[in-house]
């Protein structure tokens, strides 16, 4: 017998960072195509499937308005970066007969559709993998911010946030090798450690609608596929007891 997901449509929010591999900067193809073969399979078993991908491979807006760049403007470039990362996720799909659509924030038409809430709802209903681009397209909002807003607009089950680690932690498992993993927390434990897994503005949308959160490395291979299908992976943000 063949187990039905426990989601049925989902945003995954991924990392910037994550795309660059093994290297410092870019994209690797590798690493998109991983991640592209692991939405194929999910839109094969019914999952309707939305993505929003950061931009901080190629740039990071707060980073660089710390070194005296005027945020805002620091801001739309992160905000263009995602746009560039959508359209290489979008063509992977595509080379592998996944039909993608990008919808950005921002007026770009002759790269992408205009974000219209109930056009990508359609395209989703068609099994269509809908990617946003371009943030909430208003700068001092991350794409964490974005993710969980389109979740709610589209009437998502779930994010999930494919990272570099496998999990939240009490602290930073790169630097301290005694970090503590959580394998589930509420959302008022995130706010209260101030854990920054995502900003304090998508957690508190996301615990607003009671939506859960789902964490996980999505470098080890078949991890999205078994956080949609309801198997133990990362760590799982919602509501306890």
């Amino acid at each position: 017998m063949v187990r039905k997901p426990r989601f049925k449509r989902i945003i995954l929010k991924i990392s910037g960072e994550v795309l660059v591999g093994e290297g410092e900067y870019g994209i690797s193809s590798q690493v998109i195509s991983a991640i592209s073969r692991e939405i194929k399979e999910l839109t094969e078993r019914g999952v309707q499937v939305a993505v929003v991908v950061g931009g901080g491979n190629l740039f990071r807006g707060v980073d660089t308005s710390s070194k005296g760049m005027d945020r805002t403007s620091a801001d739309y470039m992160g905000i263009l970066a995602t746009v560039i990362n959508s359209l290489a996720l979008q063509d992977a799909l595509e080379k592998i007969g996944v039909f993608t659509r990008v919808q950005s924030a921002i007026d770009m038409r002759q790269v992408a559709e205009p974000y219209i809430r109930r056009r990508a709802i359609r395209h989703l209903e068609k099994a269509r993998v809908v990617i946003f681009a371009g943030g909430t397209g208003n700068p001092y909002f991350s794409t964490d911010t974005a993710a969980a807003l389109r979740a709610m607009e589209i009437e998502a089950d779930a994010i999930l946030k494919a990272t570099k680690v496998d999990g939240v932690y009490d602290s930073d498992p790169m630097k301290n090798e005694d970090a503590v993993k959580f394998d589930q927390l509420s959302y008022i434990d995130v706010l209260k450690k101030n854990l920054r897994v995502m900003d304090a503005t998508a957690v508190s949308l996301c615990m607003d609608n009671q939506l859960p959160i789902i964490v996980f490395n999505v470098r080890e291979k078949g991890n999205i596929v078994k956080a949609v299908m309801g198997e133990k992976v990362g760590t799982i943000i919602g509501v306890t007891g």
